[in-house]
């Protein structure tokens, strides 16, 4: 049978068509997956090379001052320096700051120099009992005791020192209970007007002292009645709360010139922590100005009459 040419040609074209679309497609797929494995390669690159931003360290702050521990010795120990006694147990702070810490308080340090750490800071009137003095590179410092029963002793931590040059030495005795033989205590008498806000004291029929004082608040009132000063102290440490008169915390050491006229602890002594004489003031006691305190620390006598009204 004969096919006509015309016939082939037809058939070739439609081969040829075929072909070049196979190709066709052939390219566009080979394309495609190329630009794939482009894409994937540029992304795998991409994330190798992406810088990642660096977290910003959180700053230190100001680095806490190591606490000085004193002078050492040849094999890195704490110095033990030699305490020397003295002719008296008592000083004075004269250098320090006000009732309401105005000014430059002294500075109390756990051992005998500036390099030791501050522990408390004094006002002036503060009376405090030591045992001795230390002599270091010329400059003396004085170790205070607290040899007396404190209410809270676990408040006091370390030793404590303070520089020489920032107290008046006393010679006095220390602390007094017994009547002298000798003494005059029946002449004198001391007169305490809480609705004046007033102290008297007479020897005989003469004016001895008259100053502003501050007694007791409603709450703590300074008890009423006629007693006699049965101890003299020149230093006492004062705490709070007192378990049935006062929850108020305070921490007063070196309460100065101290005359005790009752035993539930009221007395009248020096006061160095305000200076409201005038008006009440206190848990109980009677409070005066250290100057005046004192004046009347050695005037009074045990056996001295106390008499206390409205």
């Amino acid at each position: 049978m004969h096919v006509p040419i015309k016939h082939h040609r037809r058939i070739l074209e439609i081969l040829l068509a075929v072909i070049f679309a196979s190709l066709v497609l052939l390219a566009i797929l080979i394309k495609q997956v190329g630009l794939f494995h482009k894409t994937n390669s540029f992304s795998i690159k991409a994330e190798e090379t992406v810088a990642v931003p660096k977290v910003p360290s959180i700053p230190e702050g100001p680095k806490v001052p190591s606490i000085p521990e004193g002078p050492k010795n040849e094999e890195g120990e704490a110095a033990i320096l030699p305490i020397e006694k003295v002719l008296f147990e008592y000083i004075e702070i004269i250098n320090g700051c006000g009732p309401n810490f105005s000014g430059e308080c002294l500075n109390v340090r756990s051992g005998p120099g500036e390099d030791y750490p501050k522990v408390a800071q004094l006002r002036n009137g503060i009376v405090l009992k030591i045992n001795g003095k230390v002599d270091r590179n010329g400059h003396v410092w004085y170790k205070i005791i607290f040899d007396e029963k404190i209410r809270y002793p676990e408040r006091i931590t370390t030793d404590w020192y303070v520089a020489a040059d920032y107290v008046r030495v006393l010679m006095d005795e220390g602390p007094r209970d017994t009547k002298n033989p000798k003494n005059n205590a029946a002449s004198k008498r001391i007169i305490v007007d809480r609705s004046e806000q007033m102290l008297y004291a007479y020897d005989n029929d003469g004016l001895f002292m008259k100053e502003p004082v501050s007694t007791g608040l409603e709450l703590t009132p300074t008890p009423r009645g006629i007693f006699t000063v049965f101890r003299k102290t020149p230093s006492r440490y004062m705490q709070g709360p007192i378990p049935g008169i006062t929850d108020q915390y305070y921490d007063l050491p070196g309460v100065p010139w101290n005359l005790y006229f009752t035993y539930q602890g009221a007395a009248i002594h020096g006061t160095y922590w305000h200076e409201n004489f005038g008006k009440q003031s206190s848990h109980g006691c009677v409070n005066l100005a250290p100057m005046s305190a004192e004046k009347l620390y050695y005037w009074a006598e045990v056996g001295t009459f106390v008499i206390v009204q409205d």
